[in-house]
């Protein structure tokens, strides 16, 4: 990626340096990998979060996600997430500079109303609020937490006929959270990007939505 980037750089020469030298870091330990160089700069960014060199591997990507997510981006399209810590991760100016809103309704007291009446998660009511408000038509969803709201999103797709721009898919845990990436992968007219296996969380899709960030701002240069 470009280092002549400046909205989605850290703010501080200090911060830049310490930043790129532990990308550098990265790359070199990791050794080798079957991504595209723009698929690398994601996956090179969570490894960076996590300190954990098995997400070579287990990020896996839609062929259209990356043109999707920069687009959506540029596009000034929202972000809903299953979780408020993705909302809060995420860079404010960064989000600024391109337009682009966040949701999350997980602990709203509709959402959990319904929740407890219709005997389901609050993620999935979350899910469906957000699409009653139509944010996941042309959207990026983002969830790293609750593998039923994941789930919900790809029904909606098939039963409700909503095409989100992107969904970064890598909730962490022991319940369905592999199915669920699993199952979204078989998706094929929607763009997708995912981590297979147990392995997730939010600051993964932090990182994934950081690095889609900073491709957005390479492409716009050059338009």
């Amino acid at each position: 990626m470009s280092n002549s980037n400046t909205v989605t750089e850290q703010l501080t020469e200090a911060g830049r340096k310490i930043e790129h030298s532990s990308f550098d870091i990265v790359t070199a330990e990791a050794g080798e990998h079957n991504y595209s160089e723009a698929q690398w700069n994601i996956v090179r960014r969570m490894i960076h979060a996590t300190a954990d060199f098995e997400f070579n591997g287990l990020a896996e990507f839609h062929p259209d996600a990356l043109d999707a997510g920069r687009q959506a981006i540029i596009d000034g399209r929202p972000i809903v997430a299953d979780v408020e810590m993705i909302c809060v991760g995420l860079s404010k100016p960064r989000l600024k500079h391109f337009g682009v809103s966040t949701h999350q309704f997980i602990s709203d007291d509709d959402v959990i109303e319904k929740a407890k009446a219709e005997n389901t998660t609050r993620a999935v009511q979350a899910m469906r609020k957000a699409h009653i408000k139509g944010l996941l038509n042309n959207g990026i969803i983002g969830i790293g937490n609750a593998p039923t709201a994941l789930l919900e999103v790809k029904r909606l797709i098939l039963d409700e006929g909503i095409k989100p721009a992107v969904i970064i898919g890598m909730p962490v845990g022991f319940v369905s959270a592999e199915e669920s990436k699993d199952e979204l992968a078989l998706l094929k007219d929607i763009p997708w990007i995912i981590t297979r296996g147990r392995k997730g969380g939010t600051t993964l899709v932090v990182s994934a939505i950081h690095a889609l960030l900073a491709l957005a701002e390479v492409k716009q240069s050059k338009s």
